[in-house]
């Protein structure tokens, strides 16, 4: 049997701003109506041979995570929770520890969770010649066989080919190269030698745990202390966070892929693309006469070979060619296409200047529904809440900050303090400061409501949970 083991961790830095922290790139539907996640959870789901995942995320992302497979009527085989990232060297690791419990002769298939991949057939193919490669003890990984030279992938430099006889068989691997200079790739790719590093592999989990006690001794160690120390949480495992982060943060490729004599390469021909910057992302959408891409409220006059996307407000665009401009509700990102890369030097600035704008998006998602900030002042606050049907909030309180609830849609059931209130469209509630109290839609329509927030201190951290649905008691954490 094969796992899929998605690695759900990433940070999405170079499609900011519509990858945030909180909500990067794998969480969003950038190709079509499913999020990169989703599509890479469903890739596989239709061979009997694979199957149901294992995921493996940030603690921060679980709830965002449990419910994009619930969309798609997915249950996870586990959904692991990284107490920090750690690189995939140790979240393989910890998969294929679970993944052995599961079923000791079990395979793993690791996948980042924001790749996309246009040829299924091709990719069930590859996967289906590599079993019995890596069924011999092989640590295969998939080539991309390239299409042109491209500075912002690292390549695999093909060694002997295992199998003379077979066109289509693996080779071992002879290096592995960073990210080259543009000579360097059109070498690469002129070459006819050279694979782009996908970041996907199949091995035995067993074969896979004995590499890396051979070449890593404390990631082994960590992990499986972390595995061993860990505790169910709801739907999720949480890893025991001081074993975990006390592994190295190294990837499969440094830690065991560049040291072990049993790496092979597959070559894979499937309309890869790893969605990792806004030029990757104009490259596979449609695009109208003049080569732009224009989704949301844009309008344009002499443009061409552009990236242009609002998510509210109108776009209004002249004169660019081979630019990205991306609108967001809090942000505005312009840049040359060929210079995307750099757009996380922008995050890395935004982090250091400790900026909401790299963390999270105005419309903020939680277990229960989401909130987005309308105004923010200096003592009170504005925010539009929304509650998903049957959801409820934590029971809590505040230190600092009364509440103000306006029903807009549906219906609200509202403790406050030893009173339980129904609330209509047009009513409202108020919450004084110290007030126990929670919010619940009991309905079977997203319940709406406005939020004013008065006092002297309204950060998220202001909260004291004394009952939640969501394993958060008691914890002063930025989550509603």
């Amino acid at each position: 049997m094969i796992i899929p083991v998605i690695l759900a961790g990433g940070s999405g830095t170079r499609l900011w701003p519509l990858s945030r922290q909180l909500y990067p790139k794998q969480f969003l539907p950038l190709v079509n109506g499913r999020t990169l996640l989703q599509e890479t959870a469903l890739r596989l789901n239709r061979d009997e041979d694979i199957s149901a995942p294992i995921l493996v995320c940030n603690e921060d992302h679980r709830f965002t995570v449990a419910e994009q497979m619930r969309e798609i009527a997915l249950q996870p085989s586990r959904i692991i929770l990284e107490p920090e990232g750690r690189n995939t060297a140790p979240a393989a690791y910890i998969a294929a520890e679970v993944a052995r419990q599961m079923d000791e002769s079990a395979m793993i298939l690791v996948l980042p969770s924001d790749h996309h991949i246009q040829d299924l057939d091709s990719l069930l193919k590859a996967i289906e010649a590599s079993k019995s490669i890596a069924g011999q003890g092989a640590l295969v990984t998939f080539g991309i066989v390239p299409k042109y030279a491209e500075t912002g992938y690292g390549y695999i430099r093909q060694g002997e080919r295992l199998d003379d006889a077979n066109p289509h068989s693996a080779f071992r691997i002879n290096r592995f190269v960073e990210k080259p200079d543009l000579a360097t790739a059109e070498e690469y790719v002129a070459s006819g030698e050279y694979y782009w590093n996908s970041g996907m592999f199949l091995f035995q989990a067993s074969r896979y745990m004995s590499e890396v006690e051979k070449v890593n001794e404390t990631i082994a160690v960590s992990c499986r202390a972390a595995v061993e120390k860990g505790e169910s949480d709801l739907d999720f495992y949480r890893l025991d966070r001081e074993s975990f982060c006390a592994s190295p943060n190294d990837s499969i490729d440094y830690a065991v892929m560049e040291h072990t004599r049993e790496a092979v390469v597959v070559p894979l021909d499937a309309g890869w693309n790893d969605v990792g910057s806004w030029g990757a992302l104009w490259s596979i959408k449609e695009k109208d006469e003049f080569g732009n891409v224009a989704l949301g409220d844009v309008i344009t006059h002499d443009v061409h070979g552009s990236y242009l996307q609002s998510t509210g407000r109108l776009l209004a665009v002249v004169g660019l060619k081979d630019h990205v401009v991306v609108e967001t509700a809090d942000a505005v990102m312009v840049s040359p296409k060929d210079r995307v890369q750099e757009v996380k030097k922008l995050v890395d600035t935004l982090k250091r200047q400790k900026r909401s704008e790299a963390f999270s998006h105005k419309k903020v998602y939680r277990p229960w529904g989401s909130y987005e900030t309308i105004d923010l002042e200096d003592r009170f606050q504005v925010k539009r809440i929304t509650v998903k049907p049957g959801a409820i909030l934590s029971l809590q309180k505040h230190f600092h900050r009364a509440e103000h609830w306006i029903v807009v849609k549906g219906t609200a059931i509202v403790i406050r303090g030893e009173e339980e209130l129904v609330l209509k469209e047009d009513q409202s509630s108020y919450i004084p400061l110290g007030f126990v109290h929670r919010l619940e839609n009991p309905g079977r329509i997203d319940l709406e409501l406005i939020e004013v927030q008065t006092g002297s201190y309204l950060g998220e951290d202001d909260i004291v949970r004394l009952d939640d649905a969501y394993g958060r008691k008691g914890k002063k954490e930025k989550i509603n």
